[in-house]
């Protein structure tokens, strides 16, 4: 690994996939709690971050972890690292769902 790689913080996110329809591509929903800062109450915020998934493992509701990466398209700059929960009642390609 080189020097300059070892000290850098990699950025992780961890969220649900809410489409995966494109080729290689999936939409993940981040939330996220915000403090309002007058009123002190936490608000729930989300972020929709567009990934690379190169081998179209993950399917819609599955719990999937990000990583940060160089751009790889104009909005896709996070990459799959891992499928930490898999959606119940997923369909595999031999079984009729998405090849």
């Amino acid at each position: 690994m080189p020097a300059d790689t070892q000290n850098r913080r990699e950025v992780r996110r961890t969220g649900i996939v809410v489409s995966d329809r494109m080729a290689k591509t999936i939409v993940v929903r981040v939330d996220r709690k915000v403090l309002h800062p007058v009123y002190k109450k936490y608000m729930r915020r989300s972020s929709k971050l567009v990934a690379h998934d190169e081998k179209r493992e993950a399917k819609i509701g599955d719990t999937v972890e990000l990583v940060f990466t160089r751009p790889i398209s104009r909005t896709k700059r996070w990459r799959l690292e891992r499928i930490v929960i898999a959606a119940p009642g997923q369909r595999t390609a031999a079984e009729g769902g998405r090849p």
